[in-house]
């Protein structure tokens, strides 16, 4: 009887967690879907800047600008998008094992400055000894382009006056809703990188010639800190839909498993259930046998 009533409660126990994942699973998949449109819907501004920047560099000649010269004063600085809650299957691990490989093969930025988005992370750091230099916290589930905007302002301010040397941005690039993989961005000195499915800058195809109104210099003034901001930004919503798809993938395999085991239990539980009663039935038999 004791065995019975154990089962029974572990398929109760086994349905509330059911219950529960796939409640998160539905959660998920609506983030998913959320974040996925803005993030799909702010890459054609992205590609379109980058493309633009690209093709302005190079038909610059002489002309320079601060954001894009590499510079040796300063220290390094990595940031690294982590989630603020896990149950989100491998994303975490698979972003700072990157993030330790990152800061194994480059010494500079294991001893520069580090900043950290999400709570996630800071375990696994601190666990490596890498002391994080900035936690930022003001993003969460939903980063806002305002917030996103003064943390690359605050990095283009420090980057021009000479205070850091390098900023890369290590996060979760989504590429589609099965494949999701962990990249390391250098964010500045900025390098305006052929968008997916460009062209590269070295092709040999025919080059515009552009007559610049107002001075090339003017406009990268423009130009260079709003597609810094861009690619930012664009991160921080890759990352965000890269952690809502793999919690939907997670809940969805927890709430499968569950599902297999409460039958695997209810198996069981007849099994006992018909042991017991089989039992009960022989001792009335040999009760009665024995009365007679």
């Amino acid at each position: 009887m004791g065995k019975t009533r154990e089962i029974k409660r572990r398929i109760k126990a086994v349905g509330n967690i059911r219950r529960i994942t796939k409640t998160m699973q539905m959660i998920a998949t609506a983030k998913f879907s959320a974040s996925q449109s803005r993030a799909v819907a702010s890459k054609p501004y992205t590609k379109a800047l980058f493309a633009l920047v690209g093709e302005l560099t190079e038909g610059l000649g002489d002309v320079s600008h601060p954001l894009l010269t590499t510079t040796t004063s300063g220290r390094e600085l990595t940031l690294i998008l982590t989630s603020d809650r896990g149950l989100c299957g491998p994303y975490n691990s698979s972003l700072l094992r990157t993030a330790m490989q990152f800061f194994r093969a480059n010494a500079a930025a294991k001893a520069g400055l580090i900043d950290l988005v999400g709570k996630k992370g800071a375990g696994a750091l601190k666990y490596n000894n890498i002391p994080v230099a900035r936690h930022h916290a003001q993003f969460g589930d939903k980063p806002t382009f305002e917030a996103v905007d003064a943390l690359a302002q605050d990095y283009i301010n420090r980057f021009s006056s000479g205070e850091i040397s390098a900023v890369k941005v290590i996060y979760m690039q989504f590429i589609s809703a099965g494949r999701q993989r962990p990249e390391v961005l250098q964010l500045l000195p900025f390098k305006p990188a052929t968008p997916d499915g460009a062209a590269p800058a070295g092709d040999a195809k025919a080059k515009p010639q552009y007559e610049f109104s107002p001075s090339p210099k003017e406009l990268l003034d423009d130009l260079l800190p709003a597609a810094v901001k861009a690619t930012l930004f664009q991160c921080f919503m890759d990352a965000n839909v890269s952690e809502n798809v793999a919690r939907m993938i997670a809940m969805k395999a927890a709430t499968d498993n569950a599902g297999k085991m409460g039958k695997r239990l209810t198996r069981m539980y007849n099994r006992a259930r018909q042991a017991q009663i089989t039992t009960e039935l022989t001792e009335i038999i040999s009760g009665a046998a024995a009365l007679a």
